[in-house]
């Protein structure tokens, strides 16, 4: 790890994962300024250096200061950190573009694709900056709950950007001994792997929430992956990236875990619970919900079949019933296993 110049550095977003990585910045010297469109909190970080609504039990290192002011925020910094929801990137976009005048590198962490439009992130982020102050875009992903971050526990995660430069950029600024920060420069397959393992989370739970224990969810987990390559793949994604921390990890990670948000809301509509009343009940952003609409819509333009997503979806919007959802699972026509991989790896070798 080469030696990085201590600097300033914007977090927009003061949800549980742009608090977690503040501190990682922190924790490395950089000065990190806390964004939140909330007053209260922002008194709350700066006066108690905590963020007891997302991360209860952690005190913030004294380098990270909030604010409530976005134009504040941004003075003088060339490196922000966007992580706000989805459904809030363009209007933050928005904001931010009327602000900034100076070059900015902007790494996402958010892991979602845009309904409708199909845009993954980072093409959210090209189509609403001008290329005069966009100067690089990263995003940043893998196995990473913002709790255990918080608390310092081995984390791993991975950078791409078009720009291997940028990317390593971003990952000296971030690594130590407690969060290790690989390189990828496969940008498609990090952003896919990241959105689509939601899908497979909130499936997890529901199979969870009905009882059905470890052998259905390894079944889910594994032929959720082959969902994930397969359209992945089909847009452009190398198919090893999905084998790797985007992938498999994230997916492990975020379907096994109690502090899955995804999984949470998975359990809930197992248990009996309508959409409405697990979202409600939530009181945070469950990013899977919006993502099975995108990939659904996905998987119709690019022609790929995706069972879990289309079952997943057909609970959330159809008003079906997730255990007869589940039953169509398990009744689907006979097939090869490797069949996937083997049209997958075709493809690939056709298109190179």
């Amino acid at each position: 790890m080469q030696e990085v110049n201590k600097t300033t550095i914007a977090v927009i977003g003061a949800g549980s994962w742009g608090t977690a990585l503040a501190i990682v910045l922190a924790d490395n010297d950089h000065e990190v300024r806390l964004w939140s469109h909330n007053e209260d909190q922002v008194k709350e970080i700066n006066q108690s250096h905590t963020n007891k609504k997302y991360l209860p039990e952690i005190i913030l290192p004294e380098l990270i200061v909030g604010y409530a002011s976005l134009s504040d925020a941004l003075a003088g910094v060339d490196n922000i950190i966007l992580a706000v929801p989805t459904k809030a990137i363009r209007e933050v976009l928005g904001k931010i573009r009327a602000i900034q005048k100076t070059p900015l590198v902007i790494t996402h962490v958010s892991k979602g694709i845009e309904p409708n439009t199909l845009l993954r992130i980072t093409e959210i982020i090209q189509e609403e900056m001008p290329k005069e102050i966009l100067k690089d875009v990263v995003v940043l992903s893998g196995p990473s709950h913002a709790e255990e971050v918080s608390l310092r526990h081995p984390t791993t995660v991975a950078v791409s950007s078009e720009n291997m430069e940028a990317a390593e950029l971003i990952q000296d600024l971030f690594i130590n001994q407690n969060f290790r920060v690989y390189t990828n420069s496969d940008v498609v397959g990090v952003e896919i792997g990241g959105a689509l393992k939601n899908i497979i989370a909130l499936a997890a739970g529901i199979t969870d929430g009905l009882g059905y224990g470890d052998n259905a969810k390894a079944a889910l987990m594994t032929r959720g992956l082959a969902e994930i390559a397969r359209l992945g793949t089909k847009i452009g994604a190398n198919p090893l990236t999905f084998s790797g921390l985007t992938g498999i990890g994230d997916l492990i990670v975020t379907c096994t875990s109690v502090h899955s948000r995804n999984w949470k809301a998975g359990n809930l509509l197992g248990k009996g619970k309508t959409l409405n009343e697990v979202l409600e009940s939530m009181g945070m952003v469950v990013e899977g919900v919006r993502t099975t609409k995108a990939a659904y819509q996905l998987a119709q333009k690019y022609d790929v079949q995706m069972p879990i997503t289309t079952a997943l979806y057909n609970v959330l919007f159809n008003g079906k019933n997730a255990k007869d959802a589940v039953d169509v699972l398990m009744s689907r026509g006979r097939t090869h296993e490797m069949e996937d991989l083997v049209n997958v790896l075709e493809e690939k070798s056709l298109e190179d």
